[in-house]
């Protein structure tokens, strides 16, 4: 917990994290409830979210699901029935942070959605726009980086309140490639402007401006469905069914709305007699203004405070006064002023932040700021007055703050520091790729083959041998050699060409010659016996030449037909002393470094 002033914020930090294989990768839970909670604020960083990785799996035992993976095609377990959209960080509520972290294979398949990062599904709460992302990797592999759904299985109608509303700040526009924008849902109008980037395969558009939720509370009409039009796009209202059940004695709506753009609510019934509508993470001098629909023999009572959740008291307390048009109220928009519109049925007014907030608090440093709309009518009728309200409150689309140019520039900040997360913290890893390429392979038009170290690819385009040798203590590349075919060049080669300790790759292109008399040559490369190449088409190897046993990485992959290598990775760990490399030295523990520095203890 920290602790500022007389305001207290639930704080969550996750450091150096991984998750693979999940059907939903990590997800906050709800940071609180309004008005019961302050805020809070969550935090992950520097971690690594993996869809699919390379442990396939079995089929059988206690793996109940199994099906076609998205990132090569094979057959693999899967986390839950084979159309269970998979997701790798789930936006819930928020506000949460994801910051300097890496998302990898995240492929869909004809069957099921699978994006690195997704929201909650079926989900009836708030989505505040202060989630917010930044300094993201997203390999190759990761192809959907984001998805906000679409009405069918696992999704069903995608209607609910918080589904609609779903939404988060690209700060850095690492995700969808413009900076300090906002990403929501394609059909969401009260967030749009003409210059948006349509996003087709996230259901998404990216934005820019300010954005921040108003929280609308009714007494005694939980039943009642609340719909709100902005002014610039009339034709496209969001319909909101509001969190609580139609039981309950009071209903909450929480929409995302753009700042400094107008708004009219309208609802499917008589208008409640009591609607507070609250200030929702509004920074200093934020502002919409709002029309509500009302009967035309209305007659009100308008008033706004602050409520001092700490102390439990209102403060503030401010009856509004009345104007004569809507001309006269935004010229007045910082006084405390309402104009009711009787031949439409709208009444304006402005909601206005004059408080700043502090920390991740929802509301301002004096309390939350609110309005009081409570009103008197002797009229049953639907209060929908859409019809009479456009075209007269109609505007031009536009938009508040700027669309940025998109990113050129590659991030060299971007993504978790390491690329292997394992109990053994102080252990370093070499990234290593083999890409062979047989013959059926080329002639379908796959050409590339090479041998990829620390993200040095290094390319062969001649059929044949290409072998890489790796210092295994340093990591670094001592030996490249290539060869035509198996002859006593490359036998002599693999005898006493290579340094000890290293770490070898090898791999092949087309059907080179003598591949099937290579097998005996390779046990000195610790593997545990020479394997049968007979009709073998394609080769990847990893090895260990020197070191006193066989680390569990070592390994040979042959392909044949049908059954192509297509392209292998692996994080092979250095510096062990079973390698013969020398000691290494005492190592500060990270997870005691990562508390001090979290609670500042010494």
């Amino acid at each position: 917990f920290s602790s500022k002033e007389k305001f207290i914020f639930k704080i969550v930090l996750l450091y150096f994290c991984s998750f693979a294989d999940n059907a939903v990768g990590l997800s906050f839970a709800s940071d609180g409830s309004y008005p019961k909670d302050e805020g809070s604020s969550q935090e992950v960083t520097q971690s690594l979210f993996v869809g699919e990785s390379q442990n396939r799996g079995t089929n059988g035992g206690q793996n109940k699901y199994w099906g076609v993976g998205g990132t090569d095609g094979r057959m693999r377990t899967l986390p839950r029935n084979r159309t269970f959209p998979i997701r790798g960080f789930q936006i819930y509520d928020g506000p949460v942070r994801l910051t300097q972290s890496t998302f990898r294979g995240f492929v869909p398949t004809p069957e099921r959605n699978t994006s690195a990062v997704g929201f909650n599904l079926k989900n009836t709460w708030q989505l505040t726009p202060r989630n917010n992302l930044s300094q993201l990797s997203f390999h190759p592999t990761a192809t959907l980086r984001a998805f906000f759904g679409r009405p069918g299985q696992w999704f069903e109608e995608n209607d609910l309140d918080g589904d609609k509303n779903s939404i988060f700040h690209d700060v850095d526009g690492s995700v969808s490639g413009y900076r300090d924008t906002y990403v929501g849902r394609a059909d969401n109008y009260l967030i749009q402007h003409p210059n948006c980037v349509q996003m087709p395969r996230w259901n998404g558009v990216t934005c820019s401006g300010r954005y921040s939720q108003v929280f609308i509370q009714t007494q005694g009409a939980p039943s009642l469905s609340l719909s709100i039009s902005r002014d610039d796009y009339p034709a496209a209202p969001l319909v909101l069914r509001g969190i609580n059940s139609q039981g309950a004695s009071s209903q909450q709506y929480q929409p995302v709305l753009m700042m400094s753009k107008s708004y009219t609510l309208h609802w499917n019934g008589p208008a409640p007699r009591e609607v507070v509508l609250s200030l929702i993470n509004f920074d200093k001098d934020d502002w919409v203004l709002v029309g509500l629909c009302y009967p035309p023999d209305a007659t009100f009572q308008i008033m706004g405070d602050i409520n001092d959740r700490q102390r439990n008291i209102f403060d503030d307390i401010t009856d509004y006064g009345t104007v004569s048009s809507l001309a006269e109220l935004k010229a007045r928009q910082t006084e405390r002023k309402y104009f009711f519109d009787q031949n439409v049925g709208l009444l304006w007014f402005y909601l206005r932040a004059r408080h700043g907030r502090d920390g991740h608090s929802y509301c301002s440093t004096k309390g939350c700021e609110r309005v009081k709309v409570t009103s008197t009518t002797s009229s049953k009728q639907t209060c929908n007055c859409t019809r009479t309200a456009y075209p007269k409150y109609s505007k031009k689309p536009s938009a508040v703050v700027p669309m940025p140019a998109p990113n050129r520039q590659p991030c060299n900040d971007c993504g978790a520091q390491q690329f292997v997360f394992s109990s053994e913290p102080w252990t370093s890893y070499l990234l290593t790729q083999v890409k062979s390429v047989s013959v059926k392979e080329q002639q379908r038009g796959d050409n590339a083959s090479f041998i990829t170290v620390n993200e040095v690819t290094m390319s062969f385009s001649q059929p044949g041998f290409f072998l890489v040798s790796v210092d295994a203590c340093s990591g670094k590349v001592n030996r490249k050699y290539f060869s035509a075919k198996m002859d006593s060049k490359m036998e002599e080669y693999l005898r006493s060409g290579m340094p000890r300790p290293s770490i070898v790759l090898m791999g092949t292109r087309g059907q080179p010659e003598g591949l099937a008399d290579l097998a005996a040559h390779l046990v000195s490369f610790s593997l545990a016996k020479a394997a049968d190449l007979t009709n073998k088409e394609s080769l990847a190897m990893w090895g260990l030449l020197g070191g006193s046993s066989s680390p569990p990485w070592v390994s040979l992959q042959a392909g044949q037909g049908d059954d192509v290598l297509g392209l292998q990775e692996r994080y092979l760990p250095l510096a062990l002393e079973s390698y013969g490399c020398p000691p290494p030295a005492p190592q500060t523990r990270k997870d005691l470094e990562l508390l001090r520095k979290a609670t500042g203890l010494q």
